[in-house]
């Protein structure tokens, strides 16, 4: 093979040496990849209601009337068996609005499309059920002692716990002080949520702040561990605030609101 090559004239040389290269990059060009390409969802605010639903609804007390917003964040991404080829991956690699993920970090894997909606589905159930807890349990009060409904439909996942829980402290306190914890802003936020009221990572952060800036929020809590990544494409105007616990995040709302001082990322 080498003798044959340098008997050739070189550009013909070049050619048949680049072939088999040129041959993989198009079929590399043309195969799907292990990734998903995800880019800003939907918000909603769990203090009103979707698709003419209450999100929140407290029934055997008079819940307040509250002003501002408390928006959760989604991101959208590619299905699980959507091809995604390395043209697409390298275009996400260089937008702001857009992130290249494992397929395995945001689907779970070795599921089919339909059981991995009622995994995002049940999941969501859980964090809601959970959202209750954790904020009768911030107020004192025991589960069950007052009947909250949570209902938004279309959404998958647990990162919309710590609004969640939230969203029912101020209809069901505000502030402590009969104010409410927006103070009349358009807050957003994501973060897990668990019963005692510990706030966890959920990833795709830098595109929910998008999404929270695209739908008017200027203040967006974010999971401590993941301040860096918020920071990394914040948009214009958007404050972060880190937060841990569900009492520490209510206490920076708290502080934001009366000129205290607030956490910074």
């Amino acid at each position: 093979m080498f003798s044959k090559l340098a008997a050739l004239p070189r550009p013909r040389a070049l050619a048949i040496c680049a072939a088999p290269a040129v041959a993989l990059l198009a079929v590399t060009a043309l195969a799907p990849l292990p990734f998903a390409v995800a880019q800003p969802g939907m918000t909603a605010d769990v203090l009103g209601s979707r698709d003419g639903t209450e999100v929140i609804t407290i029934k055997g007390e008079e819940p307040r009337k509250t002003t501002g917003e408390l928006r959760m964040t989604t991101i959208e991404a590619t299905g699980p068996q959507t091809p995604v080829r390395i043209g697409q991956v390298v275009d996400g690699w260089f937008r702001s609005d857009q992130a290249v993920m494992p397929v395995d970090a945001v689907y779970p894997s070795g599921d089919t499309p339909k059981e991995i909606q009622q995994y995002n589905r049940d999941q969501m159930v859980q964090s809601q059920n959970v959202a209750v807890e954790a904020a009768l349990k911030q107020l004192g009060r025991e589960p069950g002692s007052v009947d909250v409904q949570l209902k938004l439909a279309d959404v998958g996942g647990p990162s919309a716990g710590l609004l969640f829980s939230l969203g029912i402290v101020d209809k069901l306190d505000g502030d402590g002080s009969g104010g409410d914890l927006t103070g009349g802003r358009s807050i957003a936020g994501t973060g897990t949520i668990t019963a005692d009221g510990q706030v966890g990572a959920v990833g795709g952060v830098s595109l929910k702040t998008r999404a929270a800036s695209r739908d008017g929020a200027t203040v967006f809590l974010v999971p401590k561990a993941e301040c860096g990544d918020a920071q990394a494409e914040l948009p214009s105007g958007m404050r972060l605030i880190p937060v841990t616990t569900l009492n520490g995040a209510i206490d920076s709302l708290r502080a934001l609101e009366h000129g205290g001082k607030v956490p910074a990322c």
